[in-house]
């Protein structure tokens, strides 16, 4: 496969103050079938790359506002857009601005005066060297969960009498990542919903993505089977100290939320570890937000129960942030009051997770950019 068949890969953020350099690059990066995006300095460069999220970025050195080499500094505070392979221009190529531009991690140099073909050569070479690293974990983040037998999704919801429960997992590139589900039945009148996530991942944390959230999903099972059932909040905190006490993962970002379902009295119990607000639509649609802390963030993670009275046709939902920050052509997040939206114009007759499932790839045009899940739990 060559880069530019996988338009997914082939986003450029170009950073020059020169219009006619910039107008070059476009062009002949734009005839060799990337998809570029310019901006006219440092400043201008962070706000599309945090936009954007570019599989490449090349930057001029010498710039005003935000100069090449402070842009540069501003990436690689940012976990996730450290990540992105950088390439410095330049009219200079003196052994200094070379090291210095090293130091900062930056891939490789290009001088502004190459010619197109050794332009095109370089920026190729680095995508597929991404592609490869790619290619590569994937593999590996394959056969480890094979290895381990690791199902951190279940294939489907169990049925729970008095409610239809359904949920919707699309793993990044179908490579197992930090999403997880579970469901546990304390008995033929409670159940336990269990919905994190394992965050700031790139290809080379995926492996421990896995890792991470099938530890987290074995320490709530844990947790349950030894006591036979807590309120949300009593799982969070018990589950909380045995992340707070493994050096292992406690610095490891780590959402989770839990709902308990009473079938016989017809009550929804949730807390949450720094996740997103559940929707809950009854007569109104209304996020409710939990104020509790990170998984291992703090010994004490401040978790209380909200308590929720349930009626027929009421419904609860749980997502993850690969939907609310799915991202249109433009760049432009769908967000939570989209989500919001959407959920209080659906059609209860039909399908809750399918019409949602269908405006987000309508949103996206199928390209997303992180695991994508959602749980629903109607009241029948």
């Amino acid at each position: 496969m060559t880069v530019n068949e996988n338009k997914s890969a082939n986003m450029i953020l170009l950073v020059e103050d020169e219009a006619n350099i910039a107008k070059l690059f476009m062009f002949n990066l734009g005839k060799a079938g990337f998809n570029c995006e310019h901006a006219i300095n440092g400043k201008e460069g962070l706000e599309k790359a945090h936009q954007l999220k570019p599989d490449l970025i090349i930057s001029d050195i010498m710039m005003p506002e935000m100069d090449g080499l402070e842009f540069r500094k501003q990436l690689l505070l940012d976990a996730e857009l450290k990540a992105i392979p950088f390439v410095f221009l330049t009219a200079k190529g003196s052994e200094d601005d070379v090291l210095q531009g090293f130091e900062l991690e930056v891939e490789d140099y290009l001088i502004k005066t190459s010619s197109p073909k050794i332009v095109i050569a370089k920026v190729s070479a680095i995508l597929k060297s991404l592609e490869k690293e790619r290619v590569k974990v994937v593999d590996e983040v394959q056969k480890a969960a094979d290895t381990m037998g690791a199902k951190v999704v279940p294939d489907e919801a169990p049925s729970f009498e008095g409610f239809k429960i359904k949920h919707w997992h699309l793993p990044f590139k179908n490579v197992p990542g930090g999403d997880f589900i579970d469901y546990f039945k304390i008995d033929d009148d409670n159940l336990v919903i269990v919905f994190g996530d394992v965050m700031g991942k790139r290809w080379g944390a995926w492996y421990f993505a896995v890792a991470y959230a099938g530890y987290v999903r074995s320490a709530t099972r844990f947790v349950l089977e030894l006591a036979g059932g807590f309120s949300p909040s009593e799982i969070l905190h018990k589950v909380n100290e045995s992340v707070y006490k493994d050096e292992r993962i406690s610095e490891v970002f780590i959402t989770l939320s839990v709902i308990t379902l009473n079938r016989k009295d017809r009550v929804a119990k949730y807390s949450g570890a720094g996740d997103l607000p559940i929707i809950y639509k009854s007569d109104k649609t209304e996020y409710i937000n939990s104020k509790g802390l990170l998984l291992g963030f703090s010994k004490s993670g401040e978790y209380e129960d909200h308590e929720i009275k349930l009626s027929s046709g009421d419904e609860i939902f749980l997502v993850t942030d690969g939907i609310t920050e799915s991202r249109n052509k433009s760049g432009e997040l769908y967000g939570q009051e989209n989500l919001l939206d959407l959920i209080n114009r659906l059609n209860p007759n039909e399908d809750s997770i399918e019409q949602i499932q269908k405006e987000i790839f309508d949103y996206t045009g199928g390209e997303l950019e992180d695991d994508v899940s959602i749980i629903s739990v109607k009241v029948l």
